[in-house]
């Protein structure tokens, strides 16, 4: 079976095409990944550039997407913008194609695809001088978040609670002053397509039902529809987690 990965919760845009089989765990065969990341701040293109992945991974598969048997997508979290075109894009594909789509949170792809052991942080970047965050195990199991906050926020809870750990990601390495006490990890920096299909193996080959694609916001949009004046008060501070 052919499964399709899509990512488009960061600045990269990421799709693969994994060839699966039953097993336990689930045996992996061909895969093609097209990555594309950001080579400077400007427009992000992820609708142009993802069709493009999706066709180039295809294309080395000897596959058309009439033979792709499941969608894995990061769910995010991410900036709203980015994040939409590769749920809308899994959830159009699925409902054309007839076959199931599974989501998966971004920040564990970036998880799965590090070769380290023992606690770690994925940290990307959330605009707005924010970071998004999550904390895994040595299992490769989350454990806390995601969640929004500030790196310097951030710094202080991992201060107070003396966590100690490797720190990758993204947002690890754009506010690397703030981590200056634990170990950065350069690789991998965003959600690889491929490791959404791995997250989400045991679920195709097992046939579970297609799952509802509900992105990780964490925050309300930018723009929103216009509506009546009303008072607004102050952010408490803190985390926002889903």
């Amino acid at each position: 079976m052919l499964v399709l990965g899509l990512d488009t919760s960061t600045p990269a845009v990421s799709a693969a095409v994994v060839e699966l089989a039953d097993g336990d765990p689930p045996r992996w065969g061909r895969s093609a990944t097209r990555t594309v990341e950001p080579d400077g701040p400007g427009p992000q293109r992820h609708g142009e550039l993802l069709a493009v992945c999706v066709r180039d991974a295809l294309q080395e598969m000897g596959a058309d997407r009439r033979d792709l048997t499941a969608v894995a997508v990061g769910l995010g979290p991410g900036p709203f913008t980015g994040l939409r075109v590769g749920i809308a894009t899994a959830a159009a594909l699925c409902d054309a194609l007839g076959i199931p789509a599974y989501g998966c949170c971004s920040l564990d792809a970036v998880a799965a695809w590090d070769d380290g052991a023992g606690s770690r942080l994925v940290v990307t970047d959330a605009r707005r001088r924010e970071v998004y965050w999550a904390e895994y195990d040595g299992n490769d199991q989350r454990v806390a978040g995601p969640v929004v906050m500030t790196p310097a926020a951030l710094e202080s809870a991992l201060r107070e609670t003396s966590w100690s750990g490797r720190v990758l990601g993204d947002g690890a390495l754009r506010y690397r002053a703030h981590f200056a006490a634990y170990e950065v990890v350069e690789h991998p920096r965003y959600p690889a397509a491929d490791a959404l299909v791995l997250l989400a193996a045991r679920r195709v080959v097992d046939r579970a039902p297609g799952e509802a694609l509900t992105p990780l916001y964490l925050r309300r949009p930018d723009a929103v529809p216009p509506g009546a004046s009303k008072k607004v008060s102050g952010w408490s501070g803190g985390g926002r987690s889903a």
